[in-house]
């Protein structure tokens, strides 16, 4: 098995926990098609998702990142988090306003 095999083949499990479930139903259209984009990206490739809008690792976190998914005013974010990295597991636990994000 060649590396690009390896990446595209082990996918990764990814739960939509606490306030991140009511996504759907609050954030606008647009922030809420931009969180299911991400979310698709997560599970496909990884918790390392540097080609999205302020992607930034927390500081003072281990493994927990965030990016901004709808820019303007109000700014829609999503804050993810990796739980195992072995059995390819994370968890998006924020997805809404910037001035509302747990960080």
């Amino acid at each position: 098995m060649t590396y690009n095999e390896d990446m595209t083949s082990a996918k990764w499990k990814v739960d939509i926990i606490g306030q991140a479930k009511k996504s759907p139903k609050i954030l606008p259209k647009n922030a809420a098609a931009s969180f299911v984009l991400l979310f698709k990206e997560l599970e496909l490739l990884g918790p390392y998702r540097s080609d999205w809008p302020n992607y930034t690792k927390m500081k003072g976190r281990i493994e927990e990142y965030h990016c901004h998914i709808e820019k303007g005013h109000p700014t829609y974010v999503a804050c993810w988090r990796i739980i195992d990295k072995k059995q390819r597991t994370m968890e998006v636990y924020y997805a809404g306003t910037h001035e509302k994000a747990p960080y």
